[in-house]
């Protein structure tokens, strides 16, 4: 029996490539008053040597988390919600202004400047990244 987990979970190390393959940096939440939504930037590093696709975040201090990317173009800014956002083998995304960002809606509690957020990344092969964001001002770099 012992020899059959021992194989099930090298079989399952096998199939979902370590966490630290991925690595985020900078995590900023720039926090608005009230409840309007919070914006979360980082840097999505992806060290292996397969490409990534995240699929969803997920935060106890928000209902709800979702993927955008801003664009201009013409002179015209929009928003495009994202169902996933790949990102290529040995290669850094920028969830930035202007560009991709998390939108955290629905402030399940108070917070302030300074406060840290716990918030997950999750990826199409199963792995989960747990991540700490620092809750800065709107006019935080």
């Amino acid at each position: 029996m012992f020899r059959v987990r021992w194989i099930a979970a090298l079989l399952l190390a096998a199939a979902i490539p370590a966490q630290a393959d991925v690595t985020v940096e900078n995590a900023k939440l720039r926090l608005l008053p009230g409840n309007l939504p919070a914006a979360g930037y980082f840097d999505l590093r992806n060290n292996g040597d397969q490409p990534v696709v995240l699929t969803r975040g997920s935060s106890d201090a928000f209902a709800e988390v979702m993927m955008h990317r801003s664009t201009l173009k013409d002179g015209v800014a929009s928003m495009q919600h994202l169902s996933q956002v790949e990102v290529p083998a040995g290669s850094k995304l920028s969830f930035a202004s202007g560009g991709y960002h998390l939108m955290l809606m629905q402030h399940q509690r108070t917070l302030a400047l300074g406060d840290q957020v716990n918030v997950t990344l999750n990826f199409s092969d199963g792995r989960s990244v747990p991540i700490i964001f620092t809750a800065v001002a709107p006019t935080a770099p």
